[in-house]
């Protein structure tokens, strides 16, 4: 019974995290949700990108279910997981993963908490593992790039929230001023020092 309401839990949140970090692209132009937004690189459309390979390769070749549509390599050194070449388009990245939910969906609804799995990148002996710690994996990192998909978006318009019932008009006066509060509060515990 408990191994039934923590799966559907579990695989709840992921399902709403995932309409949470797709929402983020909403009303953007292809540059905007392509553009390298930090040091690193990260950008929104890469976000999405990434994590439907973790999906893909996690609640696929782990459990013996590899997706139906090839994968680029895995962690490739110059990162080609993490944003989308100019020949990809963002209704090619989306695509891909709205189909990796539908593949992940179908091994977390096929397989019990419990099913053993196999994780030939972790390091042994942490390699070997369950559905149920895998369903926690992919979670936290969900949950992860969803909160810098947020953070980007907020950078590039100020738009901020949940999900789109939960986005809240943009006062920017009020915005300055709380930073500015913030501010002053960071300068007084920890005075700048030239």
């Amino acid at each position: 019974m408990i191994d039934e309401v923590a799966k559907d839990v579990l695989h709840g949140r992921l399902r709403r995290d995932r309409e949470v970090l797709l929402w983020k692209l909403d009303g953007l132009s292809d540059y905007d949700v392509r553009r390298p937004l930090t040091a690193t690189g990260t950008n929104l459309l890469g976000l999405v990108k990434h994590v439907a390979n973790v999906e893909a390769r996690y609640f696929g070749e782990v459990f013996g279910r590899p997706s139906p549509e090839p994968l680029p390599r895995w962690q490739d050194a110059d990162g080609g997981d993490l944003w989308a070449a100019e020949g990809e388009t963002r209704d090619q990245v989306i695509g891909f993963y709205r189909r990796t939910w539908a593949h992940s969906d179908a091994t977390v609804e096929a397989l019990p908490l419990d099913a053993p799995g196999h994780v030939p990148w972790w390091p042994e002996p942490h390699a070997d593992t369950t559905l149920f710690a895998v369903l926690v994996h992919v979670l936290g990192e969900a949950v992860r790039h969803a909160g810098h998909a947020d953070i980007l978006r907020e950078g590039l318009d100020g738009r901020t929230g949940l999900r789109p019932e939960h986005e809240q008009r943009i006062d920017e006066e009020a915005r300055a001023a709380h930073r500015a509060r913030v501010e002053r509060a960071a300068r007084t515990a920890a005075p700048v020092r030239p």
